[in-house]
């Protein structure tokens, strides 16, 4: 299993839950929810990296060589100790200066053993 760069994202990430569950709905205005699934509250993540170019090309390279595998990778969120699993399906790269580019990207969280 890959580990994602060490390269921290800028303050700009952001985590959305969104928990897997299932809501019946009664004729009488009540409903009922539960959860579903083991792992019923995946987290998403939209980070971005602010680099020098030779580390955008690193990450670059890491998020390539994923999309080649369709592997998962491992990496930590922000002001967290564990790592989780992670997939990244479509990222941007942007050249705002001769030495500098900004990768943005949304990091998916899946269940694998």
């Amino acid at each position: 299993m890959a580990t994602f760069p060490d390269y921290e994202p800028v303050y700009t990430a952001s985590k959305v839950s969104n928990p897997n569950t299932k809501t019946v709905q009664f004729g009488d205005g009540y409903e009922h929810r539960i959860t579903f699934g083991l792992n019923q509250n995946p987290k998403q993540w939209s980070v971005t990296f602010d680099q020098d170019t030779e580390d955008a090309n690193v990450i670059a390279a890491f998020l390539d060589a994923r999309a080649d595998d369709s592997a998962a990778f491992d990496w930590t969120p922000p002001y967290e100790t564990q790592s989780y699993k992670w997939v990244c399906e479509s990222w941007t790269r942007e050249i705002y200066n001769p030495h500098r580019a900004r990768i943005s990207a949304t990091f998916r969280q899946v269940f694998e053993v």
